[in-house]
């Protein structure tokens, strides 16, 4: 248990002051881990602190409407999470009287709530002996234990949680699970780790070998789709505009955008301008202006957006418009948001 041991005494020595570790409560516990999902500490802490600042207990977030839930996570991505988020905080309240399921088991019952986050929240809140595994463990072990399998093969998880449970001490394996997690964040990092002060230099099999920046192994690619996304901005002299709620499943299912015009590659402003005559026909176009000289490259997981935006100018009524003083109060994609913000719409 030396290996158990020596992280631990590093983690209660270095460990960050974050606002989820000073309790056993399982909502602030379940909603930092969440956010944390696919998110850094530093981006996630501010959204983490708005959500407890707008809803203190789960009661609080179940009650709330979906888009005040969206707009508070706007900016953070994988919108599907606070879609699971906001559902599981309404079965929690409402179903389970608040109180959330006391055993990692039960906790996988719950949306949104895969291996990872029920251990985390498990052992966390309720000091269960079930080790967490993310990518920070995943670094860990693989490079400490030389371990050469490909972390994104079907059977990796498997093999990495079964030495994870050799590890974690049947005292206290909260402390553990932090501890490699918060070892692998900031300690033997993704890139240039600095191994010169690391407690394991004279124990790590990576870098004895001087392997460290070949572990972990992971050989499968994601797939990147290019899509290119033509937003119109409408407008009128009646400061009206027009957006529309995407409901359809996918990216950023019921947040708000503009109308949209996809093509299969970039098109200049002349066919633009003709497919918004032809498709837009209730409106008097009078003119038609690029907004963005280059065209925005928003990168997702699996897709790279090629963005631009239009101003639409128009002569007639926008029925059923929005006023362009409101259109910061809905939930938007980031990168409409911040067009928005950067062009003072």
């Amino acid at each position: 248990m030396t290996f158990s041991n020596s992280l631990v005494r590093w983690y209660l020595q270095n460990k960050r002051d974050l606002p989820w570790r000073n309790t056993i409560n399982p909502y602030p516990i379940w909603l930092s881990e969440i956010i944390l999902q696919q998110t850094r500490v530093a981006q996630g802490l501010p959204y983490f602190n708005a959500f407890i600042d707008a809803f203190p207990t789960v009661f609080d977030l179940a009650k709330a409407d979906e888009q005040e839930v969206l707009k508070l996570w706007q900016g953070l991505g994988y919108y599907s999470r606070a879609r699971n988020l906001h559902k599981t905080a309404q079965i929690v309240a409402f179903e389970l009287e608040g109180k959330f399921p006391n055993n990692y088991t039960d906790l996988l019952k719950l949306k949104g709530i895969g291996e990872y986050t029920a251990a985390a929240i498990a052992s966390f809140a309720y000091k269960e002996v079930v080790p967490v595994v993310d990518g920070n463990v995943f670094r860990v072990l693989a490079r400490y234990f030389n371990l050469e399998t490909d972390i994104a093969s079907s059977g990796a998880k498997r093999e990495f949680s079964a030495l994870a449970k050799q590890l974690i001490p049947n005292q206290n394996p909260d402390l553990f699970n932090q501890a490699i997690m918060e070892f692998g964040a900031i300690q033997c990092t993704p890139k240039n780790p600095n191994c010169d002060v690391c407690i394991f230099n004279t124990s790590c099999a990576a870098l004895q070998k001087k392997i460290v920046d070949q572990l972990p192994v992971k050989t499968k690619k994601t797939k990147v789709t290019n899509r290119f996304l033509n937003y119109l901005v409408f407008l009128n002299d009646d400061n009206k505009t027009i957006i529309n709620k995407r409901t359809e499943k996918g990216i950023w299912r019921n947040l708000y955008e503009f109308p949209l015009i996809e093509t299969e590659n970039e098109k200049d402003l002349e066919t633009i301008t003709n497919v918004i005559t032809n498709r837009f026909k209730e409106y008097t176009i009078t003119d038609v202006v690029a907004y963005n000289e280059a065209q925005i490259i928003h990168k997702l997981s699996h897709q790279k957006l090629h963005i631009n935006f239009y101003k639409v100018v128009i002569s007639n009524e926008i029925l059923e418009g929005i006023d362009l003083s409101l259109l910061r109060t809905f939930p938007f994609p980031i990168v409409i948001f911040n067009f928005i913000e950067k062009y003072s719409i």
